[in-house]
């Protein structure tokens, strides 16, 4: 009793600790997916943020452009060109420099100039004055551009705003990109000493800088994953593409980021869409092999898992059978030796002396002898199979002639028993290379069977056919059956089917398993159809020798006729 609690203490530990296993696995599993996709995840976000650098880089690039040819005005004295302008109308040399530098970049067409308090786009009669390249001077403009007009306007309002706390000799205004206007500041005294307008050629600005500028700097779809496009928000106009391949379409890609030129080009914006980049591809890939690695992994993993969980199950389902066995052998071994030690006692005082009695006292030890030695004959011949000690001696033989010779041997006995037992077989059955003495045990042991278990209807066939290319043995009864649940497990060793029958039969679950391993060692296989209370067929089948010649076959038949007679096997014995 107290190694059954054991055994149920282990199993409920057993149990404990696979699900303490399955939920490890699960919890890691689950760990290591969203670690992937958060790798993934960061790695699609960190180029992400490296293609907004790049678009913010490459507006303040733009700026840098539209900036550089003036950056020498923060140096120069506003107070000289102030100075200057009223005396002779004219700059200094050091702005005559400047503006030189200006209208001969290709992005500026015309420069204009009005002086404090000079509003000429409003008042005829103050003039507005345009500089020429040629003279490097500026003379009275006749006619004026609405463009740079409006860029005075914008500039003025502007710098009156942000005069009193501004800490720049100029400030630079745009007028979308149409113009961009230089209001010129005299920061001693806070005021303004006059406006310069710059006329943008767009035509140069879209067609020969910034689509260049754009392939250049964010390069092929394919290889950056980014297609960037410049639109002109107020005219719904796209006016350059960073790839010809891809054209703006909203339906098609989704805008991604937005970003604006910084304190220029008002209207104009820049739309980037991300596709797949070979980043995001790689990373994307990486995830995928992941998984797949990581599911086989958890694949594997539970599956060694439950095959130990099954394994140990069915190490402690047999050692539960050996437990139970070991109680059965040791009461079974018992009772002979205890009726043998009971009759040799009377015997051995003297006080049994009648002759009957004591070959009736010397019988019984002899059954009793004999069903000892059988008992230690099985488990001798279940150490061997196991050791791989058993010898056979396989030769081409008849095996329904063997069939035949042990139902003759056993007949008389069976029939006793209240069975009818019958025998049938094919004409011309093929030689089978068999061992005859492994035959003979397989046949007795099924036998064995059938005389336990037939409670009803006492009736046992042998049967041996032709079956393709094969010999086919079978042993049917009408008794008990097996159920379906237990047909798998029968040829273990140690297992008995749990039924009231099989708790008042002696046995020990050691035939069938002795059965299937005779036959697989002679090449065979052995299967069982059953039904509850309706009998059970036991057949096995061995390959035929199909390409006998007569000599074969006449040998085999003198091999039999010349073999000792079969010794006839006490069914009695097993029952």
């Amino acid at each position: 009793m107290a190694l059954f609690k054991n055994f149920k203490k282990r199993n409920t530990l057993r149990w404990f600790f696979l699900g303490l296993g399955i939920v490890a696995v699960l919890a890691l599993t689950s760990l290591n997916i969203y670690s992937l996709y958060a790798l993934r995840e960061s790695t699609i976000e960190a180029a992400k943020d490296n293609k907004k650098n790049q678009l913010e880089e490459f507006t303040h690039q733009v700026r840098a452009r539209f900036y550089s040819p003036f950056m020498a005005i923060r140096k120069l004295n506003m107070k000289h060109l102030e100075e200057g302008w009223e005396v002779s109308g004219a700059f200094p040399v050091q702005f005559k420099e400047v503006l030189t530098e200006a209208i001969n970049d290709s992005l500026f067409t015309d420069i204009h100039y009005i002086p404090r308090n000079v509003n000429g786009c409003h008042n005829p009669d103050q003039p507005i004055y345009k500089y020429h390249q040629e003279s490097e001077l500026f003379t009275v403009a006749i006619d004026v551009p609405r463009a740079v007009c409006d860029g005075f306007g914008i500039s003025k309002s502007r710098i009156q705003v942000m005069l009193d706390d501004y800490r720049w000799n100029n400030k630079v205004t745009f007028d979308a990109h149409r113009s961009m206007t230089l209001a010129l500041i005299n920061v001693e005294n806070r005021t303004v000493v006059g406006h310069l307008n710059f006329i943008i050629d767009k035509e140069y600005l879209v067609d020969r800088y910034l689509k260049r500028e754009m392939k250049e700097h964010f390069g092929p779809t394919q290889s950056s994953g980014l297609v960037v496009w410049l639109r002109d928000w107020m005219q719904n106009e796209i006016l350059a593409g960073s790839d010809e391949n891809y054209t703006w379409d909203r339906d098609s890609y989704e805008i991604d980021i937005r970003q604006r030129f910084p304190d220029l080009l008002e209207n104009w914006i820049l739309h980037a869409s991300f596709l797949e980049s070979p980043t995001v591809a790689a990373s994307n890939a990486s995830l995928t092999r992941n998984l797949f690695v990581l599911a086989f992994a958890v694949i594997a993993l539970f599956g060694a898992l439950v095959f130990m969980f099954i394994n140990a199950q069915r190490e402690r389902e047999l050692a539960e059978r050996q437990a139970g066995f070991l109680a059965n052998i040791t009461h079974e071994l018992k009772t002979p030796l205890a009726v043998m030690q009971a009759a040799g006692e009377n015997i051995a005082d003297g006080r049994v002396t009648d002759g009957v009695r004591l070959r009736g006292y010397g019988d019984h030890i002899y059954q009793e002898a004999v069903r000892l030695r059988k008992m230690i004959e099985k488990l001798l011949d279940v150490a061997k199979v196991d050791a791989g000690e058993n010898i056979m001696q396989q030769a081409p033989h008849q095996i329904d002639r063997i069939a035949e010779r042990v139902f003759g041997t056993s007949e008389k006995y069976i029939t006793s028993k209240g069975f009818t037992f019958k025998f049938q077989s094919d004409d011309s059955i093929p030689l089978a290379m068999v061992d005859p003495d492994h035959i003979e045990t397989i046949l007795n042991n099924l036998i064995e069977n059938a005389v336990k278990y037939s409670s009803n209807e006492k009736f046992i066939l042998i049967d041996v056919r032709k079956q393709n290319n094969s010999i086919a043995m079978s042993v049917t009864d009408k008794g008990d059956g097996i159920p379906r649940k237990s047909q798998k497990l029968i040829f273990d060793k140690f297992y008995r089917v749990e039924n009231s029958l099989t708790a008042k039969t002696k046995g020990h679950g050691l035939g069938l398993a002795i059965v299937k391993n005779l036959v697989e060692m002679n090449g065979g296989t052995i299967t069982v159809k059953s039904e509850l209370e309706s009998g059970s067929t036991f057949t096995v089948t061995f390959p035929a020798l199909i390409k006998q010649s007569e000599s074969i076959k006449q040998q085999s038949m003198e091999m039999d006729a010349g073999k000792d007679q079969v010794k006839p096997v006490d069914v009695s014995e097993y029952v």
